[in-house]
């Protein structure tokens, strides 16, 4: 993969709901690629690639174009913006950080009490997002207006680098590398029709993947995705759910989706027969869109990818482009079988 891609798809503010622009960059990049596309009314991205060959079965490939993020709910008369998060934020990786909002560009920081301000009781504790606030520079209420209002929506300020021996880091890999592994399927020449989804909302529920498996009714959905890496310090290895450098992720359980176990013994094979580097998720957590395709419509046997991600969900992600290259290759390998036995 061309990381030049991936730092573009990165470095576009687009949380839960706010995917357009995402959307339009990705459309930009496949649309002299031969295939066909359309935008549902949830804002998904449908796309088909004819192949030299039809397979018997409808197979999707999807990812998601949203990140987490913020949403202002209040601004008071100081110029401070009171929020809630979009998606799942930790709240102890988000006071001191940078954002920027999308629909104005400003960009702020967020803050919580000072610590000469806290009680004892209060030190040593991590306060919730509802008692933070963010400050954008404004004197007063009426100057935060001038840029802010209620129900916009910012995202961890992008600032996408590598660093260390083959590693990146950056806001929203979770789940733009997906993205980008999609837009270079399609910009290929696959073996067999296909179809490929960039879904919105992923991160407040899966709600773009719940209408496209309505729109689509694959028989077989792969979900291009990040997942919780487990190599990190203090977490034992009967936690590790995956490592940094350890190939692609093949789940067979999360905590939404039980995968079946003929599609993950025919993910493993693929990967296996084409020396792809891989390991499973050995953590029964978390979740992806395949839980919507599975449970969707008249349902569709699923298999999720994955990249292992440090620190999901802040402002550095962190990915080995290794783990990204093995997914993408796996990508491409089954894309180029029949799914005859799954």
């Amino acid at each position: 993969m061309d990381i030049r891609l991936l730092k573009k798809y990165c470095d576009i503010l687009g949380p839960s709901g706010m995917e357009d622009e995402v959307r339009e960059a990705i459309i930009a990049d496949i649309k002299d690629s031969g295939c066909e596309y359309s935008v549902d009314p949830a804002g998904n991205l449908l796309v088909f690639k004819k192949g030299r060959k039809r397979r018997d079965k409808t197979v999707l490939f999807a990812a998601h174009m949203d990140e987490v993020g913020f949403m202002v709910k209040h601004i008071d008369e100081d110029g401070y913006l009171w929020f809630g998060s979009v998606g799942g934020v930790d709240r102890r990786v988000v006071s001191g950080r940078r954002v920027a909002f999308c629909r104005s560009g400003v960009t702020g920081v967020i803050a919580s009490k000072a610590i000469h301000m806290q009680t004892n009781e209060e030190r040593g504790k991590c306060e919730p997002i509802t008692d933070m606030n963010i400050d954008i520079g404004a004197a007063n209420r009426e100057e935060a207006l001038q840029s802010v209002n209620v129900g916009d929506c910012a995202v961890f300020a992008p600032d996408f680098e590598p660093f260390g021996e083959g590693l990146v880091r950056s806001k929203a890999l979770d789940d733009r590398f997906g993205c980008a592994v999609l837009v270079d399927m399609i910009n290929g020449d696959p073996e067999y029709d296909t179809h490929f989804a960039f879904n919105t909302c992923e991160e407040v529920g899966c709600v773009g993947a719940s209408q496209t498996v309505f729109n689509t009714r694959p028989d077989v959905a792969v979900i291009i995705e990040s997942t919780t890496a487990g190599d990190v310090l203090g977490t034992p290895k009967t936690q590790c759910a995956c490592e940094v450098g350890g190939g692609a992720v093949i789940s067979f359980m999360d905590g939404a989706t039980l995968y079946n176990k003929k599609a993950v013994a025919y993910a493993v094979e693929t990967a296996e027969k084409n020396g792809i580097k891989w390991q499973y998720k050995n953590v029964i957590a978390g979740g992806n869109e395949a839980r919507s395709y599975q449970r969707g419509a008249a349902g569709a046997k699923v298999i999720a990818v994955s990249a292992p991600a440090r620190y999901i969900h802040t402002a550095s992600d962190v990915l080995h482009t290794g783990d990204i290259d093995a997914v993408e290759r796996l990508a491409f390998a089954l894309n180029e079988r029949s799914f005859e036995n799954v």
